[in-house]
């Protein structure tokens, strides 16, 4: 029963927000999907990182958007080291990589949901 329970939460989650999944989760349903992952960098406590959060990732229609294109990554510089050696020089920064695990994109900064949309849009 509280499987049960925990599988419907996490269902209802999704259809409200972008659905992210650890960095090691994402590997694998790389391999599956061959979408790109897109890792969401923050820190405890950064305002810009709790504006994208809630104004962009928690919005169903954009939520939908990104997950038909991107596996989401959030990983939290205070909790996580970063993997491939990536560097971070303010929160939040994005960063899409292809299935040979390569940077195709970086993106600092955050943003509303139309020029989001607009900087990822391209992203093969």
């Amino acid at each position: 029963m509280n499987r049960f329970i925990l599988v419907l939460l996490l269902s209802i989650s999704s259809l409200f927000g972008v659905e992210f999944h650890s960095y090691e989760e994402a590997l694998k349903l790389q391999e599956k999907t061959k979408k790109i992952i897109m890792i969401d960098v923050i820190r405890t406590g950064c305002h810009y990182c709790e504006d994208m959060e809630k104004k962009v990732f928690q919005n169903r229609v954009m939520a939908e958007w990104l997950d038909k294109r991107f596996i989401a990554v959030k990983m939290n510089l205070d909790k996580e080291e970063l993997p491939l050696g990536i560097k971070v020089d303010f929160t939040p920064t994005f960063y899409f990589l292809n299935s040979e695990k390569a940077i195709v994109k970086k993106i600092p900064g955050s943003w509303s949901i139309e020029d989001f949309k607009d900087l990822t849009k391209d992203i093969k």
